[in-house]
């Protein structure tokens, strides 16, 4: 175990040179001399006050099926070790070293991707040196901790509220508020928009109309984010994921996830309020608003709603 994990942080040429004969290779993320400053420790000096730790972390990460073609949804995101670290922080104040290292590596594992961790933590604060701890943990060999009860708060923060705007919605000074009352709450939020008034291009071809129509959906998309520094477009699951971790509100650029989705929406895209439904459905949304007069459509398992500045007329 000390030989493998001291190859998990060596350089690559070192650790091919050493491990080509006995298994194949796999592919590797890292986290490289990430430093936090927490309270842990179990001395009483180490209570009430916080000491720089730093942290090394090596995943490997199963090969991908398809190829990756430059695609940020299909790659293990660099978000998983930092976002496990985080948490674990976040969750508990610890006294070892070596617990907050498993609990970082069982959160790296439980991604499908993630094949072994290399964890090390090392204080920074606490002598002349670096004093830390080094494992390695396989995902086959690895016990999940028993689950915790669920949070609510910590639940609502998986499902957004999804918003879509008309174009009236966008330009209306009352934007603002609404935006402030949306990130109140206690769901993320995702905003959804139709194409512009103005007409799109047209062409005789439905796949290159297709793309047109996504497209004309995306311009407005960033005619919203112009109107307010909190409305950031984001394309990718990924990025859509890390934004509600974080709180952030996004505002959807839907040409990536229709044209790469398996299970592709019905809806056209100059049907823009039935393709958000879709991407609400498929986002497991608490709820979808609807700021507009557009009539609500029929989405099983979806809850949706007209929005008003006075209130809100409900419909399942």
């Amino acid at each position: 175990m000390s030989d493998d994990i001291r190859l998990a942080f060596a350089h690559p040429s070192e650790r091919a040179a050493t491990l080509a004969p006995a298994r194949p290779l796999r592919d590797r993320i890292s986290l490289r001399d990430h430093v936090v400053e927490v309270e842990i420790g179990a001395f009483q000096p180490e209570r009430g006050t916080t000491q720089r730790v730093r942290f090394n972390v090596v995943v490997e990460v199963r090969p991908h099926p398809a190829p990756l073609d430059d695609d940020v949804d299909r790659v293990l995101s660099y978000d998983t070790i930092t976002e496990a670290i985080e948490d674990e922080l976040s969750s508990e104040r610890l006294n070892l070293l070596e617990t907050l290292a498993e609990r970082i590596a069982e959160r790296i594992l439980a991604e499908p991707q993630a094949m072994r961790a290399f964890v090390r933590i090392e204080k920074l604060d606490r002598g002349p040196g670096a004093l830390g701890v080094e494992i390695v943990r396989d995902r086959a060999a690895d016990m999940p901790r028993p689950v915790a009860a669920i949070d609510p708060l910590a639940e609502a923060a998986h499902h957004p509220l999804v918003v879509f705007l008309s174009n009236a919605a966008i330009a209306a000074p009352d934007l603002s508020g609404w935006l402030d009352r949306w990130l109140a709450g206690p769901h993320p939020l995702v905003i959804c928009v139709g194409a512009a008034d103005t007409p799109a291009p047209q062409s005789a071809v439905p796949p290159a109309q297709r793309r047109i129509d996504l497209l004309a959906i995306e311009q407005n998309a960033w005619v919203l984010a112009g109107r307010d520094p909190r409305c950031v477009v984001r394309g990718s699951r990924t990025e859509i994921d890390w934004a509600m971790k974080h709180g952030q509100a996004t505002v959807w650029a839907p040409s990536k996830i229709v044209l790469d989705a398996v299970d592709g929406p019905s809806a056209s895209p100059r049907d823009a309020l039935a393709l958000s439904a879709w991407f609400a459905r498929g986002l497991e949304a608490a709820e979808m608003l609807v700021v507009g007069d557009q009539p609500l459509p029929q989405v099983d398992g979806l809850k949706l709603a007209h929005f008003t500045p006075g209130g809100v007329d409900s419909r399942s």
